[in-house]
């Protein structure tokens, strides 16, 4: 890859890519189903046998930089009339061997959907083990995976002037981030992985990014953003010669030290009121609890914190997962000696298990008002519009908390639409024993409630005030008013956060 992009043959590659149909529409109509389905799990087979029989420009396309096959050079000249084989090879993309076409990059297309409604993309970025067969390099650039498509839609979607790209890796994080800024600056400590943030911007045409290279925050040092999204380089990796770093995923620092400081870092890089949204790990170490620990992180830098742990592993099993991420598989003499390294440096600093999640953060106008650290209730892949979710609740926080008890009651609210409830009863008994709400969207959550609780929100279809809803609730249940209102309104409060109830006009 080089350093520079040349704009006129990213275009030309633009037009090629666009002729070719090289979009993900037409390359699951032209491998199939199963043939998808097989590839996620690791196995080109299905999908090579499936473009052999094809001699349209987007199966050459696929073949040589999905699959990462050789291809005759006519082929490869067909597909890219317009940029030919020596533009490509200029912008780094392929080279000739034995009379035959091999990629250097992995380059493919992307679709996603968010509140500016479907996009596509064509991303670049370095072959992973499918195509090589072998153990990744150590400056590996990785393209778009679960991670990437979980931060993406952790992004919250609100118009704002300026967005930090920490970390941007192949630069996926920076071209979402400019659907919704004005101006993005992207950095990462890999001039490789700049090179490759460069070349998939001039490749979309998405002017308004700012590449620049150092450590963390070095690059933007005294500037301030109304947002920072980062997946940074989080993985716990034991500080050994012997056990590889793997740029994409190594901060280089001990333990969870690095997302320590990416929390601690966006304090001074965040305008009031400006927000932060990470992925990240922390350990759990002699009985400590890793959750209560990264909420701890942001109260040390002053910060209003909403953390959500989506996962929790055991130190085999996370030294199972990142030894296998870097394309060394198991049952090798290997994945043996790197599993021994892991374990004796989580045995060393005493940490039993790693969670991993999602970090809000908000730097407030004044002293912090608000602070989440909680365990997902129910599995978030495949859960769109997360970042939206998360920022209507910060509002809807705000909204609440500028409102006392009386002018609360005051309030009309509506049940979410994606709010269902579920009862369960003992044979025979008339009254439920267990009431739950269930949250289809957001973050699904299921929420054991009382029957007074379950009224109240049953009732809630925008018409009345909250307080006639109460006084109406603790006359069918012959209970005081008053003592029902007590008990019940912070709930309440709670519940608008959630997002399972939401004030009407």
């Amino acid at each position: 890859m080089n350093g520079r992009v040349d704009l006129e043959l990213a275009a030309r590659l633009r037009a090629d890519l666009t002729a070719a149909r090289f979009r993900v529409d037409h390359l699951d109509a032209l491998w199939g189903a199963a043939a998808e389905a097989a590839l996620r799990r690791g196995n080109r087979v299905p999908a090579a046998r499936a473009l052999a029989a094809s001699d349209a420009p987007a199966a050459a396309l696929a073949r040589l930089f999905v699959l990462g096959e050789l291809v005759e050079p006519d082929a490869a000249a067909a597909a890219l009339p317009r940029l030919g084989l020596a533009g490509a090879a200029e912008l780094g993309l392929l080279a000739e061997t034995a009379g035959r076409i091999r990629p250097l990059v992995d380059l493919r297309p992307y679709a996603f959907v968010d509140l500016h409604g479907a996009g596509e993309w064509w991303v670049a970025s370095d072959l992973g083990e499918l195509a090589t067969g072998g153990a990744l390099r150590t400056d590996h650039v990785l393209g778009v995976g679960g991670a990437s498509t979980t931060l993406a839609g952790l992004q919250f979607p609100e118009p704002v002037a300026s967005v930090l790209d920490l970390g941007t890796g192949c630069g996926i994080q920076a071209l979402h981030a400019r659907r919704f800024a004005e101006r993005v600056v992207a950095t990462d400590i890999s001039e490789r992985a700049l090179r490759y943030a460069r070349l998939n911007a001039a490749l979309n045409g998405v002017d308004g990014i700012e590449f620049r290279r150092g450590d963390l925050y070095e690059p933007v040092a005294g500037e301030r953003f109304d947002r920072i999204v980062s997946n940074p380089p989080f993985v716990i990796t034991p500080r050994t010669p012997e056990v590889p770093a793997y740029e994409y995923r190594d901060g280089g620092r001990e333990g969870d030290a690095l997302v320590a400081a990416v929390v601690a870092g966006a304090a001074e890089h965040l305008v009031p009121g400006g927000t932060a949204q990470l992925l990240g790990n922390w350990e759990y170490a002699a009985g400590a609890d890793g959750l209560e620990g990264s909420a701890r992180w942001a109260d040390a830098a002053g910060l209003e914190a909403w953390i959500i742990e989506r996962d929790r592993l055991d130190a085999p099993r996370y030294a199972e997962t990142w030894i296998r991420d870097g394309g060394t598989r198991p049952g090798t003499p290997e994945f043996e000696r790197l599993c021994g390294a892991w374990l004796d440096d989580f045995a060393r600093r005493g940490v039993e298990e790693v969670g991993f999640g999602y970090l809000v953060l908000r730097r407030p106008h004044g002293a912090p008002g608000f602070r989440r650290a909680e365990r997902a209730d129910a599995p978030l892949d495949g859960v769109s519009g997360i970042g939206a979710h998360l920022a209507a609740a910060l509002a809807a926080h705000d909204a609440v908390a500028a409102l006392d008890d009386a002018r609360l009651l005051a309030v009309r609210l509506r049940v979410a639409g994606d709010v269902t409830e579920e009862r369960s009863h003992w044979p025979g008994e008339a009254d439920p024993s267990v009431i739950v709400l269930r949250q289809g969207g957001g973050l699904r959550r299921e929420l054991r409630v009382d029957p007074a609780l379950a009224a109240v929100v049953g009732a809630c279809d925008g018409e009345l005030p909250l307080g006639v809803i109460l006084d109406a609730v603790a006359q069918l249940l012959d209970t005081d008013a008053e003592a029902l209102r007590i008990a019940l309104v912070a709930e309440v409060r709670e519940l608008v956060i959630d997002g399972i109830l939401a004030p009407v006009g």
